[in-house]
C-alpha cells in the first residue's frame, strides 16, 4: 500500500503525539519524560515489564501508562505498536507521531524543527536528527555509540528508534512488526521506502542517549543482537532488490566464522602457511581506521572504531546461528538484552 504525499503541515501543539517505550530504565526515564511535559502534546508510556517502578513514576508525572503483556513476548516493535495504537485511538486527529526510547532526553528545539522538515516535501515519512550520547567518555563502549550516531544528513534508507513520522505513512505499512526483536526500524524504513516514502536524516541534534555500556560483556550482548537483527532482516527481505541485511550477514559471516575456519582447515596441508591469511584482519583494521579519518574522525576514535569493527563480528555471529537456530525449530523469539 502506498503512503500518502499529499501536502500537510503541522503543528506541535495541535497534531503531534509521542510515545516513549522503556524497561528498566531508572532516573534516565525521569529525565526522558521531564523532557516532553513541556511541549503540550499527548504522551504514551509503554513499559516492557520493569521492575524498578517505571510504572509509577511515569504515572507520578501525569504521563498515561500502558504495560505489554510478558506472556505475548517483549520487543520495542511490540511496545512502540502498542503506543502508537493507544495514541491514534485516543485522539484520532493526531498526524504526527514522535517515538522516543526510555534512555533518552528529548532536545527543546528538535520538534518544532522536525515537524517543519518532515511536512516540506509531501513524500517525507521519517525524520531523524542526531543522537548526542551523554557520557561518551566513560567507556570505550560508549564512544563506539557516539561515533555510530553521525550520520550523513540528507535522504537515507533507514534510521533508529528515535524519529518523527506521519501517522497516515505508519498506518498504511501497518506499523513495526511485532515478530522482530532487534533491527525493526530498519525493516519499518524498508516497507515505508518501498510505498514511496522517504526517510530524512537531520543534522539538528535530537536528544540525550545514555547507552550505559560500562563493560565488555554488555558490549558483546549488544553486538550479538545485532548480527540477530541482520540474520532475521536479510531471512525476511533478503531476497528483495534491496538485498536487505545480505551485505552485513555476508561480513559476519566471513570475518567471523569463514575465515577463522579456513585458516584452520588448511594448517595441516600448508604446514601452517594458512596462518597468513590472518593477516587480512590487520589489513582491514587499516582500511576501517582509514575510512574513519576520511570523515573527519580523531586518529584515536578511527582506531577504536576500526578494531571494534573486526571484533563485532564474532558476537554477531553469534547472533546470527541464534536466530537460525530458533528458527529451524521453531522457538519464539525472544529479546536479547544488553543493559
Amino acid at each position: 500500500m502506498d503512503v500518502n504525499c499529499e501536502t500537510q503541515t503541522a503543528s506541535p501543539q495541535h497534531n503531534l503525539g509521542i510515545v516513549v517505550i522503556g524497561r528498566n530504565e531508572g532516573h534516565r526515564l525521569r529525565t526522558c519524560l521531564a523532557s516532553l511535559t513541556g511541549h503540550h502534546a499527548p504522551i504514551i508510556y509503554v513499559d516492557s515489564a520493569s521492575t524498578d517502578g517505571s510504572i509509577e513514576l511515569a504515572r507520578s508525572l501525569g504521563v498515561d501508562t500502558v504495560c505489554l503483556d510478558p506472556a505475548l513476548g517483549l520487543s520495542a516493535a511490540r511496545a512502540r505498536n502498542l503506543g502508537f495504537e493507544q495514541l491514534t485511538s485516543r485522539y484520532p486527529e493526531l498526524e504526527l507521531v514522535q517515538f522516543v526510547d526510555g534512555d533518552c532526553e528529548l532536545l527543546p528545539a528538535w520538534l518544532t524543527h522536525a515537524c517543519e522538515l518532515i511536512t516540506e516535501a509531501p513524500c517525507r515519512v521519517i525524520v531523524a536528527g542526531r543522537l548526542l550520547e551523554r557520557h561518551a567518555d566513560a567507556s570505550a563502549y560508549n564512544r563506539l555509540c557516539s561515533l555510530e550516531w553521525l550520520r550523513t544528513p540528507g535522504e537515507v534508507t533507514f534510521c533508529g528508534g528515535i524519529f518523527l513520522a506521519k501517522v497516515t505513512a505508519l498506518k498504511a505499512v501497518g506499523g513495526f512488526r511485532d515478530d522482530i526483536i532487534a533491527g525493526e526500524e530498519g525493516e519499518l524504513c524498508l516497507r515505508l521506502r518501498r510505498a514511496g516514502g522517504v526517510i530524512i536524516a537531520s543534522p539538528h541534534a535530537m536528544a540525550w542517549h545514555d547507552s550505559d555500556l560500562l563493560l565488555f560483556s554488555k558490549w558483546w550482548h549488544r553486538a550479538k543482537r545485532c548480527g540477530h537483527a541482520y540474520a532475521q532482516g536479510a531471512h525476511l527481505h533478503g531476497r528483495g532488490p534491496e538485498r536487505h541485511s545480505v551485505r552485513e550477514c555476508s561480513r559476519i559471516i566471513f570475518w567471523g566464522g569463514a575465515l577463522p575456519l579456513l585458516v584452520l582447515a588448511l594448517l595441516w596441508p600448508t604446514s601452517g602457511l594458512s596462518t597468513l591469511l590472518l593477516l587480512a584482519y590487520p589489513l582491514q583494521f587499516l582500511r576501517v581506521a582509514a575510512r574513519g579519518k576520511n570523515r573527519g574522525w580523531s586518529s584515536s576514535d578511527a582506531r577504536l572504531y576500526a578494531l571494534f569493527t573486526l571484533l563485532d563480528k564474532f558476537p554477531g555471529l553469534q547472533g546470527l546461528l541464534l536466530f537460525h537456530w530458533r528458527r529451524s525449530r521453531g522457538i519464539s523469539l525472544s529479546i536479547i538484552e544488553y543493559k
